[in-house]
């Protein structure tokens, strides 16, 4: 059976209309005739209405399904009102859904204010969630160190014998370089000043007190922070990933219990031992600058001594001790509240590397100012 080419035709009607006379088979496969041309006709005879009379169609397909939906919304374009006659019941159909919700008008373009691009709700969500995740680990800290106290804790000690080995030992190298160059740095400060006026004997002076104060438990805790602090929050932090701590709650056992205290109290055993370790070392880092500058190392050893009280090594490991917790506090609770996915594993650690910092520097100026008005 052969197929004939599709054909319309526009005719006008009585009723200032119009009638659009399909013909022939609209199947894949044809030379279907040009829309344009029944565009610009409609246009041309401007009628009210258009009937699409479909009573000389033969075979059609979805081609001719196309072709309707174009005319409907060429007569809705131009307000023709549309009706269609003796058109196939399946075709008609198809028609019908196809037309059912009407488009959606594009979104106008209308200029915004130039604040608009500002997401001012965006800091309070993360300022809301940061307070309330350091509120609730801070009150679960609370109840597992009461827990440990008691002697109910589930924390076991060979755990914290491993992180105090973690955290002690295996820095001593990194400790080590530090605090030699920064005893360094500062004698070497120091010398360039008090050499103008001839008192380069106050190098030693000037060493050993700000290193048993401020530089050598500073740096000691900032190279923690960025080492130790960011340990355990990528190693909470992979166990949160891998389920592991669901595996903990699942077992009844609290995870800040199991997990977190042996670690805080690694630290904070540790961060005192250390912190006498580093200033040994700035010390004989001063040492070194000050023999350097003709300063006979007996000359500077006995200068050293005045100037070392227990008082000066006290404030130090004070600041020590309480730099151990915060580091220890700030990792544990990045890698506790850590996300599901190795992205926030890396974001865990960055963010606790950052806030240990932040904290040392915020207690440090608090300690600092607190002991001056104490006048020690």
């Amino acid at each position: 059976m052969t197929s004939t080419s599709p054909l319309f035709e526009l005719l006008t009607d009585q009723q200032d209309g119009a009638v659009l006379v399909l013909s022939g088979d609209w199947v894949q496969g044809q030379a279907h005739p040009g829309f344009d041309k029944l565009q610009h006709d409609l246009k041309k005879l401007g009628p009210k209405a258009m009937v699409v009379d479909g009573a000389a169609l033969g075979a059609w397909d979805s081609i001719l399904v196309a072709f309707l939906l174009q005319c409907f919304n060429l007569c809705r374009d131009q307000h023709i009102s549309f009706h269609s006659r003796a058109l196939p019941a399946t075709a008609k159909s198809l028609l019908q859904i196809a037309t059912a919700v009407p488009a959606q008008a594009p979104l106008s373009s209308v200029p915004q204010p130039w604040y608009a691009t500002f997401n001012f709700h965006r800091p309070l969500r993360h300022l809301h969630k940061t307070v309330r995740e350091s509120l609730e680990f801070t009150g679960e800290l609370t109840i597992a160190l009461w827990q440990v106290v008691t002697f109910r804790a589930h924390t076991r000690f060979s755990d914290f014998l491993g992180f105090c080995h973690q955290a002690g030992p295996d820095a001593f190298a990194i400790i080590s370089l530090t605090s030699v160059l920064v005893g360094m740095i500062l004698a070497y400060l120091g010398a360039e000043q008090l050499s103008q006026f001839g008192a380069e004997i106050y190098v030693a002076d000037l060493v050993v007190i700000g290193t048993l104060r401020e530089m050598g438990v500073l740096m000691t805790a900032v190279v923690m922070a960025g080492r130790t602090g960011a340990s355990f929050a990528a190693q909470l932090g992979t166990m949160q990933t891998n389920e592991e701590i669901d595996a903990i709650v699942t077992m009844g056992i609290s995870p800040v219990e199991f997990l977190v205290i042996p670690r805080i109290l690694a630290l904070v055993v540790m961060m005192p031992l250390l912190t006498l370790y580093a200033n040994l070392l700035c010390i004989i880092g001063g040492g070194i600058v000050a023999g350097g500058m003709g300063i006979a190392p007996l000359l500077f050893f006995n200068e050293g001594k005045d100037a070392m009280t227990l008082a000066h090594l006290n404030v130090g490991l004070l600041k020590s001790v309480v730099f151990g917790l915060l580091i220890a506090v700030a990792g544990c609770r990045a890698g506790i509240n850590c996300g599901r996915s190795s992205a926030a594993v890396g974001k865990a650690t960055t963010e606790a590397v950052v806030t240990g910092i932040v904290y040392l520097i915020i207690a440090d100026a608090a300690i600092n100012i607190l002991f001056q008005q104490a006048g020690i």
